[in-house]
């Protein structure tokens, strides 16, 4: 399913995408919490590629009005955790992400996009 990204969420899939991020899901939050509009989830096959992701996003959404006002994880590098008001995004190493399965903890709310590499 897909419908028309909105310009965060183009900046953010586009910035994940160029770091070969997989297994890419939007999913629409707006009426199931206040914490934040849109989970952008999505998966990296290393501690370096999660990393480099995260580098991206903050990089493309650095002194724009979706700069991140907080992020978690990044030592670590096994689920990063950017905060960028409108939208969560959560990088994970992949048998990480199938540890925690948010979108199974989610799986009542409408996904945006997929995008599987």
């Amino acid at each position: 399913m897909r419908e028309s990204l909105s310009e965060l969420q183009q900046l953010v899939v586009n910035a994940a995408t160029e770091k070969k991020a997989s297994n890419i899901i939007l999913l629409d939050l707006r009426n199931r919490t206040d914490l934040t509009d849109y989970f952008l989830i999505c998966s990296g096959n290393s501690k370096v590629q999660v990393q480099a992701i995260a580098d991206n996003i903050l990089e493309k959404t650095s002194g724009t009005p979706y700069d991140a006002v907080a992020q978690e994880g990044y030592q670590q590098g096994n689920w990063v955790i950017l905060d960028l008001g409108d939208m969560i995004v959560h990088i994970f190493l992949q048998e990480v992400r199938t540890h925690f399965d948010l979108e199974r903890l989610w799986g009542d709310v409408p996904v945006i996009a997929a995008m599987s590499e």
